[in-house]
């Protein structure tokens, strides 16, 4: 079928299975480029279809010829519809995995249930003995207690007596606009945490360990973010802060119970499907878009998952923060590059989104998360959908 981009709201709800191949070939080949021996080799990377678990799986599969094991929960093709994104993602990779000689299979599945960590560590017993990095980026707007089996839903809301009131991005429209979101009860910010903090990093762990499939100095990493005062009220200090908050405890009582380095990464704001639903900062992100690539500091979620790895995890110097932190948000939050977020920000309207920030950039990044807008790709052309995974578990 001719697949074109369908977008509802912050949303693409279609996906181009060639184009989502050749934006795969494009991180594959900065982590190329950026090759080094010293570093891991069997890698389990939890949320690995799209963002930073993505970028993540392709830098230690192509930077260090690593062996990469892959959980998601994705949809593939029915009734001939496209599959999403994180599906075509998946099946790029694995076939230029296997295409390299390297070792990549995955399961389609609920990373949050007993069952598929006890499939997951059966496989890894199998076919790779242990593991010694763990990658933690599962983005998920709910979660099931694998042992109660009641259901958690996260919220994007601010804490306290106060709604927030704020600037931000009407991609619909493309215009700036002021979004008010009320406070989230003490249920909500519960939840978000059982959703989005450090609970089932902490029993993936634990069934690693248990399992002994969790290497003898193994290193794991979750991921963050900090941003600037425009978005705390409604992302640091907010319920999804919260829930870092807690991702930062796990990591301490990681590294405490087992024989594993475990940390969180604070990463830089990019352009998401995450992110993109995220009232505020994507208005940000438009605006530090066109700063950085100014100063030709810009990076993508490849870009920053090759620094992390290179510089950071595998490198000479972890840089850790007052709070253990790895932080590769650095070029982000220089003071110059902040202080002209401050100025611009009350001052940009729909009118100057593109003069004081860098809407076309932010709008063409969204659409490549789904396959779109990539070079040497003919979007006339009748493509074929339904596309196996080649290792499917």
């Amino acid at each position: 079928m001719i697949v074109k981009p369908r977008i509802r709201g912050y949303v693409c709800i279609t996906a181009h299975p060639k184009g989502c191949e050749a934006k795969v070939r494009e991180e594959i080949e900065v982590a190329k480029a950026a090759k080094r021996s010293d570093g891991p080799k069997r890698v389990l990377v939890l949320g690995s279809s799209t963002g930073y678990g993505l970028s993540s799986r392709i830098a230690a599969a192509f930077g260090y010829d690593a062996a990469t094991f892959g959980i998601f929960f994705e949809r593939p093709s029915t009734n001939g519809k496209p599959a999403s994104a994180g599906w075509y993602n998946s099946v790029a990779f694995e076939k230029a995995a296997h295409e390299a000689g390297l070792y990549a299979k995955s399961i389609n599945g609920d990373a949050f249930s007993n069952e598929v960590k006890a499939q997951a560590i059966a496989q890894i017993k199998e076919d790779l003995g242990q593991i010694d990095l763990v990658v933690y980026s599962l983005a998920s707007p709910r979660r099931t207690d694998p042992e109660t089996g009641e259901v958690y839903k996260s919220v994007l809301k601010p804490i306290g007596d106060q709604a927030f009131t704020n600037r931000t991005m009407d991609t619909d429209r493309d215009e700036v606009k002021d979004v008010t979101i009320e406070p989230a009860t003490e249920e909500e910010i519960q939840h978000t945490i059982n959703v989005m903090g450090g609970q089932d990093w902490e029993l993936w762990m634990k069934a690693l360990d248990d399992a002994g499939v969790l290497a003898p100095g193994a290193k794991s990493v979750a991921y963050s973010y900090i941003g600037p005062e425009a978005t705390w009220p409604v992302y640091t200090n907010g319920t999804i802060g919260q829930a870092k908050k807690d991702v930062e405890r796990a990591a301490a009582a990681i590294t405490e119970a087992y024989d594993c380095a475990a940390y969180v990464a604070v990463n830089k704001a990019v352009v998401t499907q995450a992110s993109s639903a995220i009232p505020v900062v994507p208005l940000y992100i438009s605006i530090i878009i066109k700063l950085m690539k100014a100063k030709g500091t810009h990076e993508d979620c490849i870009e920053q998952m090759v620094r992390l790895f290179d510089d950071r995890l595998y490198g000479k110097d972890l840089q850790l923060d007052n709070l253990g932190r790895i932080r590769v948000d650095d070029w982000e939050m220089q003071p110059d590059i902040q202080a002209k977020v401050i100025e611009i920000w009350p001052s940009i309207t729909s009118e100057t989104l593109d003069v004081l920030g860098d809407y076309t950039g932010y709008q063409h990044n969204f659409l490549t998360l789904f396959g779109f807008g990539l070079d040497g790709v003919d979007y006339d052309e009748d493509v074929e959908v339904d596309l196996p995974l080649p290792s499917s578990l």
